[in-house]
Parts: structure tokens; C-alpha cells; sequence
């Protein structure tokens, strides 16, 4: 299938330079480039719901700790003021 992608000069410079350097078809190297972010997009994704639902199960089952309770244990942590 071919897409026509229209890139900024500078990027076109990285893009040719980096095919040169690997002695490859530019437009390999693009769909390379392109199919390993989408791949790492995807990933990334996946792993932020996973954490996202970790969080909701925490809470379910009642391990949290409120706000005030966090952010005192960083002030005597790291010395910092109080709030009052």
C-alpha cells in the first residue's frame, strides 16, 4: 500500500541520513520506524491501563493512604515546611 506522507525538511534530513548510515530504501526505514512506534504506542497503552486498574483495585480493597497523609510523610522526609 502506499501513503503519501508529506515531512518537515529537517526530519526528511534525519530520515535519508539514517538510511544512508544503514544502507537501506529509505521508505524500509520509515515503515520501520513507523511500525516500531506504533508497536511501543500500543504498548504504552496497555501498560498505563494495567496501572490504572491496579489503582482501582488498591482502593477496592482499601490500600490507600489519603493525601495529607502522603504529602506529611514527604515533608518529614525531606524536611520541608508544613503547611500551617
Amino acid at each position: 500500500m502506499s501513503i503519501v506522507i508529506t515531512l518537515t525538511p529537517e526530519l526528511e534530513a534525519l530520515l535519508r541520513d539514517k538510511a544512508a548510515r544503514q544502507g537501506q530504501d529509505i521508505s524500509l526505514v520509515a515503515s520501520e520506524l513507523l511500525a516500531s512506534v506504533l508497536k511501543w504506542e500500543a504498548q504504552e497503552s496497555q501498560e498505563a491501563v494495567k496501572g490504572i486498574q491496579q489503582g482501582l483495585d488498591d482502593f477496592d480493597a482499601g490500600r490507600f493512604r489519603f493525601f495529607h497523609e502522603f504529602a506529611e510523610e514527604q515533608r518529614r522526609k525531606y524536611s520541608l515546611p508544613s503547611d500551617s
